[in-house]
This record gives structure tokens, C-alpha cells and sequence, in this order.
């Protein structure tokens, strides 16, 4: 096995020139993939640019399991929404043309859509049309419908009578019908289809041989498995067709990596269009929503990055830009529910590269004794938070989540397992408990000063055994596999690759989930248990029965 393990990381680092990756990069980003991912499990392919060349590459697992054919570099993943950039680069194009305005209604193009007269090109970009997203629609994600094809017209139909939910223009919610409805825009203007004008207008110019539309075929043998669960099985059959221009492309890690210097170093579009596409969106109210046209603007470790993650049935992935270091880094594995996330993976890797490490951990014995005096409700940023036990674990609570702290030493302790994020125990001059967050290794809330006790939760209902029993099962969303089990008069649900946690009864059907600020409530039509739903930071995402 120890073999197995140091053979199944393969790297290639370029010559050192000035001012590229920091000395012992190299050993730190392999020993990150190997504590990463098992050596016999779904792979990851790696890779990362610095001004625009590839220098570093790394692959560790398993393209395929079953028949132990390892990842390598020319491995090809499906990269989900990621799919989403060439689709917004695509459409640019023809704004720079004069073919497309970016405040031109859908009508436009699809004359028949419902609404379509007040819903615009740029509201599809940026997740703010109001439409419903069809994997938003309860049952919608069963094998029976993603495992067919599709054309466009028909995945059109899937939601084109929903009711919208929200006025066009007026919230921000991710949307991949918008992205259906972008690839069919792009159909309209190139009289041929999406991912066609993907290839000749980006792709093929810029020699990305492997990025393809998912339902065209991989020579070589080269694409990898998607697999799902902690024991991995093969995941959910899905057609390209249905993700569509919000998700249906395949790459390899290297051409994702070169596709992003290309956008990123102005090979694509024009400054003005480009500047726009990587802007946050700002709503009516003037509040913004961290999201350009298919990119996501943000901060790793305080460095400015733009990027985009994927997730499909049976891939995780991402990939990011840092216009400081001129870097682009992309991880990208062949598993829905990878042992640890990729976005994990890549922000380590991109501080690292950037030579702003994240600081890295030692898990010590939590001292109940020594965290009681700090326990309470503490004021930070206008909401509160509160330290508090639950069943022998340090956790920290949020309006809208619930996370274990994992004591690390120097009273400091971090939520979950990814060390991006810790608090910081101490006292104030007066003697008095405050705490101090730190969001991403850098950015500081507080300290804060504590403001009162725990606060007291009401009692959960008691709900019969037996009608717990009927909510046992697998359920699919499209987030992931959702388990949910029975220990005698209890009921636990864990997303797949994501810790378990106890749901606490609100009512015979409907439950909560503390420690992420979320309920679930379950489904009953004709006398038998459907589905669930998943309700959390103001959406209600829909989960299927296996």
C-alpha cells in the first residue's frame, strides 16, 4: 500500500524562474493531495499556471476503480457549472458583435417564453430572472428523467410553466434554467448548437483539444468515472443534455487551467465586457451578490481571485484566478461526495502558491473545564453567536449553522475539518470573556464581549418510532446523496461526504437541522414517503426518494 500510495502522485514542476512558486512548494502541495484523497479511491487532477504557464500538474487516485486505471493528466472530468463561463463568454462575444445586448429582452430571442419581455440577457447571466431553476423542482432530478436525452426546447419545457420566483431584476438566486435558457439565446444567434459555438469561437482557437461538450465522445479512453457515496459506487446516471450551458461540458485539469488564462489575460473579450462579467451584482436595494456572468469575484487568504466551482452527478470541482500573482489554479475529482472538497483543495493550493499559506493544525483533547467559563452568547456583526455543548463537543452557533470546534491550542479553535476558519478565546482587560473570529485566515470579527447565557432551546415532540422508521432512506438532491437513519427514538441525516447530524423534531414532519440552520420536512403523497426538502438560508432545495 505504502507503494501504491507514493506511486500514485504524478507531478511535473517547469523550471524555477524569478518569482515562481515558493522553495518546498512542491513537497506541501503533494503531501496536501495525499492527505486529501486515498490512493485506491475517486481521483483529483490538479493543475496551476503562473503568467499564463503551466508549472505544477498533480494527479493522485483512481480514474476508475474497477479496473484501477489511475488519473493522470490527460484524464477528463465533467466540470459541472464551470460550464457556466464558456457559455457567458460566449454570449460576450456576440455583445461585442452588436448581435446581442445585454438589456435585451429574452422575447428577443425566444419569443414564446412567458415573461420573456421582462426578463433580460444580463438577469439570465447573473442569476437574477426569477425564473425557477429546475433543479429546484421537487422529484425533478430521479434517474428516470436525467438519464434521457433532451433538446433544447424540451429542457425549456421542464420549467417554462413554473411560477416565477422572484420579479425579474429584483433577487439574486442561483439559476441554472437562466443557463439553459443562455445556451438556447446562443442557439437562436449561431444557428447551430451551444456548445458547437463553444468550440469554434473558444476552445479550438485557443487549442483546448479536451474541452467538449459531455455527450461527445473522449478518444483514448481518457474520461474518468464518476462515483458517489463514501464506498463508492458509480453515480446517477445523467445525459449532457440536461445540464446543458449550465453544466455540460469535459475537460481536463490542464485545459480548464489554460482556458482561465485565456479569459483572464484578455484573449476573449473586450476589457469593457470582461470588466463586467467578473463585477458583483448589485440589486435594486444596492445590496451585491458576490457573482458576475457565470464567475464568482471573492478573496482567498485576502488575495482578490475569480473562479467557479462544479458540481454534477458524480464530479466536484473548481477553479480560480488570482490576478495578483497572476495564477490560476483548478482542481478537479471524480466524485460527488470527494473525501475532501476540492474548493478546500484549491484554496490551500492557491495561498500556497501565492506564498500566503494558510497556518495548519494539531487537533488537541478538548478541557470541557477550561471552555466552560467562555460558554454564552456573544454580539458580532448585529447577530448573535453562541459557544455552546452539545453531546461532549465545543460547537458554534450561527442563525443559520452549527459547527463543531476542533481545539488546536493557544485557546484556538477551529470549525470543522477544512482550519480555514477558527475563534479565538480569551479576556478582555476587565477580565470579562470575549471572542474573536477569523473568517478565511485573515479577515477579524471582534472581539466580541459576551452578552449573556446559553440560551434555553424548547423541547423537542416526541414522535412515535414507527412513523420515524418511514423516513428512513436515501434520498437524491442536487447537492448530493442525503442518508437519513433511525437509532431507536431518533432520526440523523448526513449528506454524502459531509458529517451526520441529529435532526431534532418540530413537528411529526418536519425537523431540524441545528448545527447547519437548516429543516427538513418530509413528503407523503398516496400513503408513502416521496421526498424531502431541504430548507436553509432562504431556499428550499427538493430531494427525491431512491
Amino acid at each position: 500500500m505504502r507503494q501504491i500510495v507514493l506511486a500514485s502522485i504524478a507531478v511535473v514542476i517547469s523550471a524555477s524562474p524569478a518569482g515562481a512558486l515558493p522553495e518546498g512548494f512542491k513537497a506541501r502541495a503533494d503531501a496536501l493531495l495525499a492527505q486529501s484523497y486515498a490512493a485506491d479511491g475517486p481521483g483529483v487532477s490538479v493543475s496551476i499556471s503562473e503568467h499564463g504557464r503551466v508549472v505544477y500538474e498533480a494527479q493522485r487516485g483512481m480514474a476508475d476503480i474497477a479496473t484501477k486505471r489511475p488519473v493522470a493528466a490527460a484524464t477528463v472530468f465533467r466540470i459541472g457549472s464551470i460550464t457556466k463561463q464558456f457559455a457567458s463568454a460566449t454570449l460576450l462575444q456576440m455583445v461585442a458583435e452588436g448581435r446581442v445586448a445585454l438589456d435585451d429582452p429574452l422575447s428577443k430571442f425566444i419569443p414564446d417564453y412567458p415573461g420573456g419581455r421582462d426578463i433580460t440577457i444580463r438577469q439570465l447571466l447573473n442569476h437574477t430572472s426569477g425564473i425557477q431553476s429546475y433543479t429546484d423542482i421537487p422529484g425533478w432530478l430521479s434517474e428516470a428523467n436525467t438519464a434521457r436525452r433532451y433538446s433544447t426546447d424540451e429542457m425549456i419545457a421542464v420549467f417554462r410553466g413554473k411560477p416565477p420566483v422572484s420579479a425579474p431584476g429584483t433577487a439574486w438566486a442561483y439559476n441554472n434554467s437562466g443557463y439553459i435558457l443562455v445556451g438556447a439565446v446562443i442557439e437562436a444567434v449561431a444557428k447551430q448548437p451551444w456548445h458547437e459555438e463553444v468550440v469554434r469561437r473558444l476552445t479550438a482557437p485557443q487549442g483546448l483539444r479536451s474541452i467538449r461538450y459531455g455527450n461527445d465522445p473522449v478518444p483514448g479512453g481518457a474520461m474518468a468515472t464518476g462515483y458517489t457515496g463514501n464506498d463508492p459506487k458509480v453515480s446517477q446516471a445523467i445525459d449532457m443534455s440536461v445540464p446543458g450551458a449550465a453544466g455540460a461540458l469535459v475537460a481536463t485539469a490542464g485545459d480548464v487551467t489554460r482556458w482561465g488564462d485565456a479569459l483572464h489575460h484578455g484573449k476573449l473579450l473586450p476589457p469593457a465586457l470582461y470588466a463586467q462579467m467578473i463585477a458583483p451584482t448589485t440589486l435594486p436595494d444596492g445590496t451585491t451578490r458576490p457573482y458576475g456572468f457565470g464567475v464568482r469575484p471573492g478573496t482567498v487568504h485576502g488575495l482578490p481571485v475569480v473562479g467557479h466551482s462544479g458540481g454534477i452527478f458524480g464530479f466536484a470541482s473548481d477553479t480560480m484566478f488570482l490576478p495578483g500573482p497572476d495564477m490560476v489554479v483548478t482542481v478537479l475529482t471524480n466524485s460527488d461526495e470527494p473525501q475532501t472538497s476540492p474548493g478546500v483543495v484549491l484554496r490551500r493550493l492557491a495561498a500556497l502558491a501565492a506564498n500566503k499559506p494558510y497556518p495548519t493544525f494539531a487537533p488537541q483533547p478538548l478541557d470541557p473545564a477550561a471552555v466552560e467559563p467562555f460558554l454564552g452568547t456573544y454580539r458580532i456583526g448585529g447577530k448573535d453567536r453562541v459557544l455552546r455543548m452539545e453531546d461532549g463537543k465545543l460547537v458554534y452557533r450561527r442563525p443559520d449553522q452549527s459547527t463543531p470546534l476542533i481545539p488546536v491550542g493557544a485557546n484556538r479553535y477551529v470549525l470543522g475539518k477544512d482550519g480555514l476558519n477558527w475563534i479565538e478565546l480569551g479576556r478582555d482587560a476587565a477580565g470579562q470573556p470575549r471572542l474573536v473570529f477569523f473568517t478565511d485566515g485573515v479577515d477579524v470579527d471582534g472581539p466580541a464581549a459576551r452578552t449573556g447565557p446559553v440560551p434555553v432551546e424548547a423541547a423537542a415532540v416526541a414522535v412515535p418510532a414507527a412513523t420515524l422508521a418511514r423516513y428512513v432512506g436515501s434520498y437524491a438532491a442536487v447537492f448530493g446523496k442525503i442518508a437519513v437513519t433511525q437509532a431507536a427514538s431518533s432520526l440523523t441525516v448526513q449528506v454524502a461526504g459531509q458529517p451526520a447530524f441529529p435532526l431534532r423534531a418540530l413537528s411529526p414532519t418536519e425537523f431540524e437541522v441545528a448545527q447547519v440552520g437548516a429543516k427538513v420536512r418530509f413528503l407523503e403523497k398516496d400513503g408513502r414517503i416521496t421526498g424531502l426538502e431541504v430548507a436553509q438560508g432562504g431556499r428550499t432545495i427538493p430531494a427525491t426518494r431512491d
